[in-house]
Parts: structure tokens; C-alpha cells; sequence
């Protein structure tokens, strides 16, 4: 019997690895932009065609490879960072398995070009789905161009599954985000398509949040810092009042490689939890710096989880660190002077004569004087003040007569259409300003009526969004809309959406545009939030199924518009929501999922009563 176990082929063993390494093209994007920090590089530019799907170029001014260098580079486990064991356990450069450029070449075509400062000639090598094609010397510039080409060409299982543009290009987005805020001390520019769409001088850490997240976050930032005998921690967390609901940045890294914590996350929750309600979410950009050897990195392909040996030590301090912080900022809030446009401040000059400040006082008037006539003329006499109330009990028996004519007017339908066991009599109560009591045939319904409003609206969004049938109402004066780099790029794949509910924007460049126009059902919201929150839930959707973005856009709309809590409603306001909430398809239930309707039976009144 011949034997049955035998190695693997090279080609299959980097297209198994592969699976792990290289999930979309952003793991492509993460992969090249690590291997140019290790080098050194102080520019790199990351070029993309079709979300990544037709290429992918990472560009660099780093040291650059030799030929022999070069053609290692994509042999399985050659790595310049590992040379003993001890080693996997005291890194602190990014790639280090050696995995990263054979799983990338074994599903793609790929080409290098590279040369050292030192080297007259640079070396390009061509390789098509790990088969070397050619190598030869050429001329180009310091540093290292990796062109990656028709990704998953030869695993056409693979690319079948790749998500629409729009979700590859925002996890591209997100890798390059996660890159860029732990290196301020390096310049970035993203090409796609051909179009400059960010760029990234050299700054500060502050400043690079800033760069990405827009101006408005440079008075949302708290700096944390806090060094102790396990590590260092610094950063920035967002003030409290600027918690979401929706998606939020929130980022931890630690020496300078970005990961995800959920014990960390936990204790920055722990510090928040006094200031903000329980189902918003702050902001915060976390930076911790621990001796290597007391951290494994090495226990994830894709490196984002770490095992810590002092992992409840930090969680303390962490804590704590954030929570001071805090303190300290509502106790003594601070003069900003990092930012760019920062006052001036002018400096003392004694020459100068400084005037006192002049007040003008009229010495002649008397508070108790009043030299007004009409006041006096209208003034109620000390005696007589029965007639205030002349008359009143006319009014009153009046207005009783005319609400009840009003009532009976407006109750006459009694019974709805489409839900014929649900009876509606004349009697009604709005309980606290926040819900709706309506008497029907089997008892006292209870009616959320910011939950009834929501289900009406999103309905009514939705059918607008589909059928393009939302008024634009135009404004006299246009205001400006600043989103953050991230937001930016989700906005082309909302934009028809918004028109379709009524919006008009116009960009106006560097991640800002101008609102032109509005819904016209919207009174009294800021169109800005607005906008962004609806954005927000599109990030957060990170669908390709049109129908499910085009319900989160119609759904933040209608929660952002429906009848809040606390408003008074009339009558007609109250007979009118409940009318249209069981017209509705499914009006006991809120779009996602929450409550609107309850029902106490006249047998549990009875219970209650006895």
C-alpha cells in the first residue's frame, strides 16, 4: 500500500495561509504599510484602484532591499526581525511572522521595486500567483513601490465574496486610520482612482486626531497621561457631553500596534459611567507603552490581541487614570494652545497707557419712581379686584360646551378598519408628557408616543427614500457641515439616499460641505447632527444590501424628527398618532424592536380595584 501523507506545494501552502492572512484588500493595505514603517519610511502613499480590487500600491522612501533581499521577501517564514525564540517575546516592530508577502503574492500578480540609498540600481521582481515570472536590475527612485494587482484572481471563491466598493473602501479606510494615529511623525496620502483623497503632513498626536476626526474635536479631547512602574498611558478621551449613542471612535494601542481590548474597554467604561447615560458611548484614543516582554502578540494572525502578564494592574490603573482626568477637566477647564488657529496673545507692552474702562450711569434715575403713565393708568386699583373674575364662570362653561363638540366631531370613526378588535372611544390622556392612554374595547391601551411617531415616520421616510419623493426645502443661509475623514467616505454611498430624503449638500473641499437645502418636515433640528448621525448609522450598518441602509438611513431620520418626550399634545395631536400608528403594518413594535403598545385588560383593572 503506497503511502498517503505527503508536503504540501508551496502555492497551496501560501494560498492556505493566505485564508488567514489576507482576508479583503485591506488586510493587502495593513500588510504593505507595516512592512514601510519597519523600514523607516517618513512618506508613504498608498495608491487604490476599485476599492482594491484592481490594485493596491504602497509606496515609501524607506531604506530599501537588495536584489538577494528582495527575492527572500517572499519566501515563507523569512523574516528580518525573529533570529531565536526568545525573540517572538520581546518585538516591537509590526510584521514579524514572515507570512505577510507569500500569502499576498499566492493570490495575486505582483510587482517590486526597490533599492538602498547605498545601490546605483534598484531590483524588479514580477510574480504571478507565487510563481516568479521575472527579475532584473532597473532604475528607481530610494525606497520600496510594492504594486499589488487583481487581488484573489486565482480564488475566484474568494473575490465572489468581496463586498460591494463602498465596504471595502471603508475598511481600507479603517486599517490606514488605525495606522496613521500611532505614527503623527509621518506623512500620509491616500490616491483612489486616480483623486487625492487624504492627506497627512506631519503634526502632532493631537492634531493627527484632529486631521481625521475634524476641527469640531479639538475642544472635544481630554488628554489622559499617567506613567508607572508596568508602563506608560497617554492619550485622549472625549469630554462626556460628547458621548453617542451610535458609532464612536474608540481605539487602544499599545507600543504603537493597534488592538482590541474588551477588559480594557471595560475599565474606560467603568471611569465614564457617572457622566454619561447607559446607552451612549464616549470617544477615546488610548496609547499604552509596556515592556515587550510582558506582552504576546503572537497569538492572533491578524495581531490584534495581546495577552497581557499585568492585565489587572492596568485595568486599575487605567481606571483610575481616566477617571482623573476627567475630574480634572470639569474642575479646571484649560486654555487649549495646541491648536492651529489658536488666538493670538498679545505681549505686554508698559509703554502703552491702557484707559480704564468708562461706564456710562444716568444719576438721575430712581427705580422707585415710575415715570411711566400708561403703566399707572393700567394699574389695578386697591379695591375692586372682584371684577378680575367677572365673567369667568360664562368662559368656563363655554369652553366645556365647545371641547365637547370638538370631541364628539373627532371621535366619530370609533372603530379602526384594519384592526377591527381595536375600538376607540372618546376618552384619551396624555400620562406625563411621554405616553398616550386610550381607552379601546378590551381595556387601557398604553401608547408610547415618541416610539408611535418613530414607526409613523419611517415608514413615511422610507417610502420617500425608494420612491425619490422628499421635498428640498432650500435655506437663505447655508450651513457648514465639517465630517471627519471617515465619515467622508461613507458619504457617496448615502448621498442618493439623502437627496431622496430632501437633503442638498455641496462640498466645499478638505471634508466640508454646505447644507443648501433640508427636508421640509424638519422644524427645530439641527440638520448638521442630523446628517451626521444618519452617516453614523451607515458606518455602523457597513451593509451591502441596499434595502437594510436605506431602513438605518429612514430609521435615524425618523428618531431624530418623531415627537420627543415632554411636548404637550393636544387632542387632535393624540387622536391623530394613534390613528396613523395602527394604519401602519406593525404598530406594536418599533423598527428595531422596541416596544410601543401595552394593554392592561379590564379583568386586571378589576384585579387592581378590589
Amino acid at each position: 500500500m503506497p503511502d498517503i501523507i505527503h508536503l504540501l506545494p508551496d502555492s497551496i501552502a501560501n494560498q492556505i495561509a493566505a485564508g488567514e492572512v489576507i482576508q479583503r484588500p485591506a488586510s493587502v493595505v495593513k500588510e504593505l504599510v507595516e512592512n514601510s514603517l519597519d523600514a523607516g519610511a517618513t512618506h508613504i502613499r498608498i495608491c487604490i484602484k476599485d476599492a482594491g480590487r484592481t490594485l493596491i500600491q504602497v509606496i515609501d522612501d524607506g531604506l530599501g532591499m537588495s536584489g538577494t533581499d528582495v527575492r527572500m521577501a517572499f519566501e515563507r517564514h523569512a523574516t528580518s526581525k525573529i533570529r531565536q525564540v526568545d525573540d517572538l517575546f520581546s518585538l516591537t516592530t509590526m510584521g514579524f511572522r514572515g507570512e505577510a508577502l507569500p500569502s499576498i503574492a499566492a493570490i495575486s500578480q505582483i510587482e517590486v521595486k526597490s533599492r538602498r540609498e547605498e545601490d546605483e540600481l534598484g531590483t524588479l521582481i514580477v510574480i504571478n500567483g507565487s510563481r516568479l515570472e521575472r527579475q532584473e536590475f532597473i532604475s528607481c527612485a530610494t525606497g520600496t513601490s510594492v504594486s499589488v494587482k487583481n487581488i484573489f484572481f486565482n480564488v475566484p471563491a474568494r473575490r465572489k465574496f468581496l463586498k460591494s466598493n463602498e465596504t471595502e473602501r471603508r475598511n481600507i479606510f479603517s486599517e490606514i486610520e488605525r495606522i496613521v494615529l500611532v505614527n503623527p511623525h509621518i506623512e500620509f496620502t491616500l490616491i483612489e482612482n486616480d483623486i487625492e483623497t487624504l492627506h497627512l503632513p506631519v503634526t502632532s498626536l493631537k492634531q493627527r486626531i484632529v486631521q481625521l476626526e475634524g476641527k469640531s474635536a479639538t475642544q472635544q479631547l481630554i488628554e489622559i497621561d499617567e506613567e508607572t512602574t508596568l508602563g506608560k498611558i497617554h492619550g485622549y478621551v472625549a469630554r462626556p457631553e460628547f458621548a453617542k449613542k451610535g458609532r464612536v471612535n474608540q481605539f487602544f494601542f499599545v507600543n504603537n500596534r493597534f488592538i482590541r481590548h474588551p477588559y480594557f474597554h471595560r475599565a474606560v467604561m467603568t471611569a465614564f459611567e457617572p457622566l454619561i447615560a447607559a446607552n451612549e458611548k464616549p470617544a477615546y484614543y488610548i496609547y499604552l507603552r509596556v515592556d515587550p516582554d510582558t506582552i504576546d502578540v503572537n497569538i492572533h494572525p491578524t495581531k490584534t490581541e495581546v495577552k497581557f502578564e499585568n492585565e489587572q494592574a492596568l485595568w486599575q490603573i487605567l481606571m483610575v487614570t481616566v477617571k482623573e482626568s476627567l475630574g480634572k477637566f470639569n474642575a479646571i477647564p484649560s486654555i487649549d494652545f495646541d491648536r492651529e488657529d489658536a488666538p493670538e496673545i498679545p505681549i505686554y507692552d508698559p509703554s502703552r497707557n491702557a484707559p480704564m474702562p468708562r461706564v456710562n450711569i444716568n444719576s438721575g434715575y430712581n427705580p422707585f419712581h415710575n415715570t411711566r403713565p400708561e403703566r399707572q393708568a393700567s394699574s389695578l386699583p386697591a379695591h375692586g379686584w372682584e371684577q378680575l373674575y367677572q365673567g369667568f364662570e360664562n368662559e368656563k362653561e363655554l369652553s366645556s360646551e365647545a371641547d365637547t363638540d370638538r370631541q364628539g366631531s373627532l371621535f366619530t370613526t370609533g372603530v379602526n378598519q384594519d384592526h377591527p378588535d381595536t375600538e376607540f372611544y372618546p376618552e384619551h390622556y396624555q400620562y406625563k408628557q411621554k405616553y398616550i392612554l386610550t381607552s379601546v374595547k378590551s381595556g387601557l391601551m398604553i401608547i408610547d408616543q415618541h416610539k408611535a411617531h418613530i414607526r409613523i415616520l419611517f415608514d413615511k421616510y422610507l417610502e420617500q427614500i425608494k420612491q425619490r419623493k422628499g421635498v428640498v426645502q432650500r435655506v437663505l443661509f447655508p450651513e457648514i457641515l465639517e465630517l471627519s475623514a471617515a465619515e467622508t467616505a461613507t458619504l457617496p454611498s448615502l448621498m442618493n439616499d439623502l437627496e431622496a430624503l430632501g437633503f442638498e449638500l455641496s462640498p466645499l473641499g478638505n471634508y466640508t460641505f454646505a447644507i443648501q437645502g433640508v427636508p421640509s418636515e424638519i422644524e427645530n433640528v439641527d440638520a448638521s447632527l442630523l446628517i451626521r448621525t444618519i452617516i453614523g448609522k451607515g458606518m455602523e450598518a457597513g451593509n451591502d444590501v441596499k434595502t437594510d441602509m436605506q431602513e438605518a438611513m429612514a430609521l435615524s431620520f425618523a428618531g431624530m424628527t418623531a415627537i420627543p418626550y415632554g411636548r404637550i399634545l393636544t387632542s387632535e395631536e393624540m387622536l391623530l398618532t394613534v390613528s396613523q400608528l395602527f394604519a401602519t403594518r406593525t404598530p406594536t413594535y418599533t423598527p428595531d424592536g422596541q416596544k410601543i403598545v401595552s394593554l392592561i385588560s379590564d379583568e386586571d383593572l378589576e384585579k387592581k380595584m378590589h
